[in-house]
Order: structure tokens, then sequence, then C-alpha cells
């Protein structure tokens, strides 16, 4: 998903951002609420009319209304259950199991905590205050922004498109979504399935390539969530920087993971492969490259080769539960990663299905362009380190990933690597499955990404938090030392009444 950079490469002056959106997301067929035929489109100025003036009325405020959008949405997962599975199945070869336990039921988990409460999320948070504020009300309240765009991508359409939008509808909000052209079976089920089911007048889903997110990154929206690559990422952030809106990027990079010596190597082969493999490769969390030592390498490979095998069969190809990259471009792009470093697993492939075979590669350098952009696909390249200082120092120069991963029989080892690396998420002795964890965040960091979301995570995300203090209108008498004439004598008292004081008299040095 990145550009290759090379050490003797000198990178051409970056080129303006529309064009930049022109290369990275093709054009494709267009449709909005009803679905509609983009030729006719120039502008969504009226969408955007409609769904502004559902919120300035107050429609989507109620918990009523929430409550009801939200069980909603749960209606349109279990009646379009088979479509969506199928469409999934069309787009990215995923079996009715991964689509059902990475998507579908990781939604319709979120949509019941949601649901579950919502009541206790909504409700105000009083705080503590100073001896001044004895008497009065101090509390958070958590506001909707207003109309929210969410643009998701294709590697999980339906999950990425749908969780932002339980939070969104939890907090409030109403919502434009964009999900990505590429998987086009899946984003016209949500187009035409969605406006069945919630209020058309409050959410609204625009479909197409670089004409219609152009137009809507001209538009001025109350916030931007937007998960895809940090190049994307950039000019989206540009785009938000002209009405100072506030902005969510779920991004991604090469996620490290490293095997230490005293793993137990079969184990780790197979949580590792089924991270790595699911979704053919095509998951942000994934292991992008692992590390290990010379001394493990040669046995690592052999327990992934058996793991492969056991999974996916003789020949993965005729696997139902093997994925296929999700376009020509995509299969182009991946494909010419394997002429990186040796293949020692898989390896082949074939245009036709745009399939490529779960991969494992030994020999890799750090300048190959295997291992400066993320693979988003089948392929792992397995690197040496002398051990875990080494390794910790080869992903520390590099930017910071959405995911990190360590396995080690020794608890000493996973905290070290735990307290000296930086990621959006980290999992020992496994892979993405931090993921499924519903009260932890799911986010990036630095070059990974900004935000969080998942749980009551995307309720917080789009919510305002709005400070807030109620006083009486009398009581004048206590406000009197605040007022000038200023003295002495009463510096001392305000600062007695308003100041936090340290607590007992210990000082770590």
């Amino acid at each position: 998903m990145r550009n290759s950079l090379h050490k003797n490469y000198v990178p051409p002056p970056p080129p303006p951002p529309y064009f930049l959106l022109i290369i990275l997301l093709p054009l494709s067929v267009s449709c909005l609420g009803r679905a509609q035929d983009h030729r006719t489109m120039t502008s969504y100025s009226g969408t955007l009319e409609r769904v502004r003036r559902s919120f300035s009325e107050g429609k989507t405020r109620p918990a009523e209304f929430r409550m009801a959008q939200l069980e909603a949405l749960g209606r349109f997962l279990d009646e379009k259950k088979t479509e969506l599975l199928q469409c999934l199945k069309k787009d990215l070869n995923k079996s009715t199991f991964e689509g059902e336990v990475t998507e579908l039921s990781m939604v319709r988990s979120e949509i019941n905590l949601a649901i579950n409460n919502l009541s206790s999320w909504m409700k105000d948070e009083p705080v503590s205050t100073s001896m001044a504020m004895y008497l009065d009300s101090a509390f958070i309240r958590k506001e909707p922004f207003g109309v929210v765009l969410i643009i998701s991508p294709w590697n999980y359409p339906i999950l990425l498109t749908l969780i932002p939008l339980v939070g969104a509808i939890a907090a409030g909000n109403c919502a434009i979504m964009k999900p990505s052209e590429i998987t086009q079976n899946t984003e016209k089920v949500l187009s035409e399935g969605l406006a069945q089911y919630i209020d058309q007048d409050c959410f609204a889903v625009v479909c197409g390539g670089v004409e219609e997110t152009g137009s809507l990154l001209t538009e001025r929206f109350d916030y931007i969530f937007f998960t895809g690559n940090p190049m994307v990422g950039k000019i989206v952030m540009q785009a938000a920087t002209k009405y100072l809106t506030p902005l969510t990027l779920e991004l991604g990079g090469k996620n490290p993971c490293y095997v230490h010596d005293d793993s137990d190597i079969k184990n780790a082969a197979r949580r590792i492969a089924w991270s790595r493999f699911i979704n053919a490769g095509q998951t942000c969390l994934s292991p992008d490259y692992v590390l290990c030592s010379d001394k493990i390498k040669e046995k690592l490979v052999e327990a992934l080769r058996a793991t492969i095998q056991e999974f996916y069969g003789e020949d993965p190809k005729q696997s139902p539960d093997f994925g296929r990259i999700v376009n020509d471009r995509h299969f182009q792009r991946v494909a010419a990663l394997l002429k990186n470093g040796k293949i020692v697993v898989g390896g082949q492939t074939d245009d036709t299905e745009k399939y490529v075979a779960p991969t494992i590669l030994l020999d890799v350098v750090e300048s190959d362009p295997v291992m400066q952009e993320e693979i988003f696909g089948p392929i792992l390249p397995i690197l040496t380190v002398s051990g875990l200082e080494e390794a910790l120092q080869f992903i520390n120069k590099r930017e910071k990933p959405l995911a990190a991963y360590a396995f080690s029989a020794n608890s000493q080892i996973i905290n070290q690597f735990l307290d000296r690396t930086s990621s959006g998420s980290f999992c020992a002795n496994d892979g993405i499955v931090q993921t499924t964890i519903m009260t932890l965040p799911f986010g990036g960091v630095g070059h990974s990404g900004m935000g969080m979301y998942h749980g009551k995570f995307t309720f917080d995300t789009f919510s305002h938090k709005r400070a807030c203090l109620l006083r009486s209108d009398g009581r004048e008498k206590l406000n009197e030392v605040r007022y000038p004439p200023y003295s002495e004598g009463r510096l001392g008292f305000i600062n007695s009444m308003t100041g936090v004081k340290r607590k007992g008299g210990c000082v770590i040095s």
C-alpha cells in the first residue's frame, strides 16, 4: 500500500493532493442514498443540506431515536446476512466462516454493546470541584458533533463501514458514508440495503471513486473518520484543515513480529500463519514481517510450512478458506513483491483468479520493496536478528506500526518488548485477536494513525465533551472576594479556596 523507498531513490516533488487522489482512488460507479446515477450529480450539497437540517432540528438527539436506529442496523445485518456474505465471497473470496467471524459478528457485538450501554454513555459525567464551587454543579455533557463523514476501505468493507456508524448513531450524529468502490458488490448492498432500514433524512451512502470522494472532501463536515493508507490519510487531513474539521485517521504500517528463541515454535507458527494469511493477508493488523534468530529460523520456516498445509491443504488455491487479492492492480503489486528475497514456501500465482499463494520469504534485506511498503497480501518475510536487543533496534528506527507482536515463554522478554516499543496495539503470543476485545481501543500512533474507536471509544470519538457549570444567580456575597479593588488578603483567600493541594509528602527520586 506504500510507495517503495530505496536508499538511492530521490522522490519527485509531491503532486497536488487532488492528483494523488486520482491515482489512489480509481473511478467507479456512483450512488447516493437511493442509488442515484453519479453522472447526473456534480455536488452533494442537496444531500448534506437534508441531513444537516435533520440534525439542526434535533432529530438524532433523543435516546429513543438512537436506539431505534441501532435496532434497525441490527435487523439489516440479520435480514441481509446471506446477501452480505455472498458479496464478500464475490469481492474477496471470503469464506462464510471468515465473513461471519471477522465482519458480521463483530458489528453485531458493537451494536449490542451500544444498545446495552447507551443510557449510561449518554449521561452527564459529574466532576469534582474546588471549595469555591462547592455549591455549584459541574459536569461533562456528551454532545454529538453534527454531520460526520465516514470513509471506509475495501479489505473489511462491512466491518470498517458499520462499526464507526454504530458509534456515530449512538453519539447522536447524522452520517454520510463512503464505502470503497473496489469491493463493488458489497458497496452496492450497503448503499441500497441500508436505505431500507435506517433514516434516510439522517444517514446517506455515497458510492464511487475519485470524483465523488473529491467532491465530498470539499464540503463542510463536523467530523471526518477515515480508514485507509497514510498517503490518502494525508490528503484527507489536508482537506480537513479548510474548516478545521476534527478527524480520526485509522491508517496502517509494517507490523513487526518478534519470535524469541524460547518460544513454542509450533504454536507460534500456527498463530502467526492464521493472523498473516486470513483474508489473504489483506488485514491492517496482520504481522508484516518476522524477526527471529538464525538459531530458530529453519525450525520456524518448517513449522510455518506444515501449518500452511494443515490450514489450506497441499494446494491452497483449492481451499475454500483461502481468499483472493481484491483486484488486478493490487494483484500485480503483491505479485511483484515475490521478486524480493528467496521464496521458501509458496510463491505460486494465478492472475486469472487474482491468486497469490501463502508465501514465506527468506534472505530479504531492509532496502527491498517488500520491507519498504505495507504488503497487504499473503507474503511473510522472515529476517534474522541476534536477539531481542537487535530486534528492538530494528523496530524502533522505523515508523510506529498499527500493531506489534512478540512471542516468548518468558514474561520478562514480553515486558521488555512492550516497554521499549510503541504501536497502536500490542499482543503477546498471538496476532490480531486483541481487536476482538471491545473494551480495548483500536487505533494507531504516529504514522499509523490518530484517534481510537471500538465499543465506548467509538461513542467517545463521535462525542464532543462539553464542559458545563451551573451556578445560582444569587449568593453574590460569595463572589465579592474576586472583584476589584484587589488586596493581598483576598489573594490568599482565593488561592486557598480554588487551588489544588498535594496529598502526602512522598517524593520519588
